[in-house]
């Protein structure tokens, strides 16, 4: 036995804490050019009493929560890490606990795979080179001076002679720089966001605060998952009203974890069909006179042909088209569930349960929405759940969950990190910085004609094609996209693999003259870069303020020096400015230790009264010494000192303090005194409004009221011919569910979570037993848009005729076959323009055989994307 070890075990280590220190030294001595010190056995053991310090390391992706995360660092090594234990846990006051992806983040920030040195791709030269090989080309080794030289160069030569225009992407470098063409739209929330404008003036986009959960005798989770989406307290949260007596019913096209941990009742429903079984529910509620008339008379317009908005035809009532009326077409249990493949006796008793239990939360969340025209969904779930009446009262409600992080919370900011101080940065081609996305006041108005750029789904028929399509009726505007610019964010975005169409993408990157990148790793839009700069992460920075749920803020410190030589993006800005002629000190006028310092000194916290707020730092004099910042002393809450070392701040809840919140109370109570931001001042089930403005982004159109409208390649489209029920060429419905291994594509490249989770296709038992198929088989699944490859999984799980698999896999392309190996979402799903650009990923089919010709080795076996 080494010193090492038998001085480990006389200090007691903990096996976790053994395992944890030999992994760092593991990695010290593998590659001690890392920023990793290598580490002297013989004072190692002592070093763990002596230096060991705690400190609050950044969870920064993008999975709606934001939980405690620490690292225990000695001698400049990350050893383990852990998460919150600063208070005891209670449901009142539960600890904000990170999750498995969160606790595997040392394996991304000190993996092997970090990129360690600028990299240029081997036959990219100005002008582009041989375009072909990105994504294929050797990768070659070169200084920060010569990288930055190269961008540079190249920024200015594609400024001088095409435009800015010819720049596709931003940042605040190139927003001083002259800005460029956004690509913008609507990705995490679907649909939702213009319906919750102009339907609620934003109403319904809030929620009761979690502790009035408790008061519900009945929830209804639609399409919600967070069990698997939504890692830290959401589950905790709503079993904590399971427990005070709610009955949960789920909505979903699988049984998934949250049915088998939450759900006392389970609704099958096709993926994009949700809209065709809410206008049935909404049927037999009107038949057996079911819906609470008194508010909808009172709160709503639109539901009847008596209580319609100023200067809409009668006839466009919701509930005549529910009925029939003039359309012939009775919206019954039978006409939707051969749309839906919900039991018509089952919708009836959904129907029923929720027009007649009081009080109700009738909660969506954003996927049934992700879908080809998926405002009609929007609409049709509002007006179902106002036609129960429960708005404005405790236990009850109607809405959908803003992001994750605040499923199951609600109500107002009890504490919040202050602003940073930074001067914004406009580009010049797109001043509505928030266009085509919810920037918490308002929808961008896609009447602006100043802006340049196009949806999300566009991007890459605007690199093709030379042209995409302006909004307000500017029809197809010219293009002329010579570089992609990606220098803004070393948190890893990867449109390429995390939007619609990969293989088009693939495509559209080999075209342009410049592919430029920073990452932490050879993502897959690195992976087809010319130049890549290596980027610190969070853990190698100064520290920020992260906002949690409403009830809590996360304060990170810096854990470690930056790897080889990774970078900052401030840096990066700061030494391109400079070539550019640019001056770096007008684009970031104070460092970030100030940034930072300005967040922490103005945190607010909500006072006992639970209407006001007071500074949450008390900050003395020696402090701004010791920070080496400007600022003045305060009063508050907590300590600096305390609040940066304990990494978080939390406000206690109990039942009985003045924080809970009934969203629209005073608006239900009398409506003409708490009119609410909409045309009418209600809520409207008939909103010209929504018409008009989805109208003007130019892509599709939808009517005032819901009405069902075949998506297209939804269920109806896996037909060759509907009326005869002859299945046609792609006769699966795809849902692409987010998936444990990842949070979006981030975490992909980790092997204990690719061992984890495998990225397993998932198919009803039935549907592969007469295809031939069984468990573990290796399986094509090919739609119009691409082709991958992965292993099967068969479940009664999964509803016949649809299948799934996880988003986020980094996308693997065999370039002999075309095929996707990793199984990548977005490589089956199709860029099609729909709505507000939205991208519409859950409707999407394919057709699946059984693959012969490979067997796939696990996606923990597989190399690494490792540059030396």
């Amino acid at each position: 036995m080494s010193n090492f070890l038998k001085k480990a075990m006389d200090h007691r280590m903990t096996r976790k804490a053994f395992l944890g220190w030999s992994a760092a030294l593991t990695t010290a001595v593998a590659a001690p050019s890392y920023g990793l010190k290598k580490i002297d056995s013989k004072v190692a053991a002592a070093k763990l009493e002596t230096e060991e310090k705690w400190v609050t390391a950044a969870c920064w992706h993008n999975c709606g929560g934001r939980c405690l995360n620490k690292a225990l660092v000695v001698d400049g090594v990350v050893v383990r890490q852990k998460t919150d234990d600063t208070h005891p846990d209670s449901p009142d006051y539960p600890q904000q606990r990170g999750c498995h992806r969160g606790r595997s983040q040392r394996h991304q920030v000190f993996g092997a795979d970090r990129l360690k040195y600028p990299m240029k791709r081997k036959h990219w030269a100005p002008g582009g080179g041989k375009k072909e090989l990105r994504g294929r080309d050797e990768w070659v080794r070169i200084s920060w001076d010569e990288a930055l030289d190269l961008v540079a160069a190249e920024l200015k030569r594609i400024k001088e002679k095409h435009g800015n225009q010819s720049i596709l992407g931003t940042s605040r470098l190139l927003n001083f720089y002259g800005g460029g063409l956004v690509r913008w739209g609507s990705s995490s929330s679907g649909a939702w966001g213009v319906p919750q404008e102009c339907m609620t003036g934003f109403f319904s986009w809030a929620a009761n605060d979690r502790l009035d959960w408790r008061n519900a005798k009945l929830i209804v989770m639609w399409g919600s998952n967070p069990t698997r989406t939504n890692l830290g307290n959401p589950s905790y949260n709503i079993l904590q009203a399971k427990k005070s007596g709610a009955k949960i019913i789920i909505v979903d096209p699988s049984i998934s974890p949250s049915v088998k941990t939450l759900a006392d009742t389970f609704i099958p429903c096709r993926p994009g069909t949700d809209t065709a079984l809410l206008l049935a529910m909404a049927y037999h509620m009107i038949e057996n006179n079911l819906q609470d008339q008194d508010f909808l008379d009172r709160c709503t317009v639109g539901f009847d042909k008596n209580h319609m908005p100023e200067g809409a035809e009668p006839k466009e009532n919701f509930k005549d088209y529910v009925l029939g009326t003039y359309d012939g077409i009775p919206k019954t249990p039978e006409w939707a569930s051969e749309i839906c493949g919900t039991a018509p006796e089952l919708i009836r008793e959904f129907a029923q349960e929720i027009a007649t239990t009081k009080p109700m939360i009738f909660m969506s969340s954003f996927a049934p929405a992700r879908t080809y025209r998926g405002q009609q969904y929007c609409q049709a779930f509002l007006t179902v759940g106002w036609m129960t009446g429960n708005v404005g009262k405790s236990g009850a409600g109607v809405w959908t969950m803003p992001y994750a992080s605040n499923q199951s919370y609600g109500g107002k900011s009890l504490v919040s990190g202050g602003d940073t101080g930074l001067p914004p940065a406009v580009n010049p081609l797109f001043p509505d910085a928030t266009y085509g996305a919810y920037d918490g006041y308002r929808w961008a108005n896609p009447t602006n004609l100043e802006a340049h750029g196009m949806a999300y789904c566009e991007t890459y028929d605007a690199i093709l094609n030379n042209e995409y399509t302006a909004t307000a009726g500017r029809g197809k505007v010219p293009c002329d996209i010579r570089m992609i610019w990606l220098v803004r964010d070393g948190s890893g975005y990867n449109y390429l693999n995390q939007s619609s169409d990969v293989m088009k993408g693939i495509k559209a990157f080999r075209k342009v003259d410049a592919v430029i990148t920073n990452d932490i790793v050879l993502s897959t839009i690195s992976k087809y870069a010319d130049i890549v700069l290596p980027a610190t992460t969070e853990w190698e920075k100064e520290g920020k303020v992260f906002q949690g749920n409403p009830e809590a803020i996360i304060v990170t410190s810096k854990v470690s020096k930056p790897i080889f030589e990774a970078r900052s993006e401030e840096w990066m800005d700061r030494e391109l400015a400079k070539r550019l002629g640019l001056n770096p000190e007008k684009i970031y006028p104070i460092s970030e230790k100030q940034q930072l310092f300005n967040s922490l000194a103005g945190a607010q916290v909500i006072k006992k009264d639970g209407i006001n707020y007071e500074s949450l730092v008390t900050i003395s004099q020696k402090d701004i010494k010791d920070w080496g910042v400007q600022g003045k002393p305060q009063k508050g809450k907590i300590s600096l000192e305390k609040l940066v070392e304990q990494g978080v701040y939390q406000v206690p809840r109990s039942p009985d303090d003045h924080f809970t919140v009934i969203q629209g109370e005073d608006f239900v109570k009398d409506p003409k005194a708490h009119p609410l931001a909409t045309k009418s001042g209600k809520l409207e089930i008939h909103c010209q409004s929504l018409t008009d403005k989805i109208a003007a982004y130019g892509f599709t159109t939808i009517s005032p009221i819901a009405k069902y409208e075949p998506p297209l390649d939804g269920y109806e489209d896996t037909f060759e011919n509907w009326k005869n029920k002859v299945k046609g060429e792609y006769p699966f419905q795809l849902v692409t569910m987010h998936y444990g291994r990842r949070s979006h594509s981030v975490f992909d490249n980790i092997p204990q979570l690719r061992e984890a989770y495998p990225q397993d296709f998932w198919m009803n038992t039935r549907d592969g037993k007469a295809l031939g198929l069984n468990d573990g088989d290796t399986v094509l699944i090919e739609s119009r848009y691409g082709k991958c490859i992965r292993p099967l999984t068969l479940s009664e799980c999964m509803m016949p005729g649809v299948v799934s698999l996880g988003e986020g896999a980094w996308a693997e392309i065999d370039e002999k076959t075309g095929i996707d190996k990793a199984g990548a979402t977005n490589v089956l799903c199709g860029a099609r323009l729909s709505g507000q650009g939205e991208e519409p990923w859950n409707t999407t089919i394919v057709r699946v055989k059984k693959y012969k010709d490979e067997e796939l080795k696990p996606d923990a076996e597989w190399e690494q994307r490792i540059i030396f």
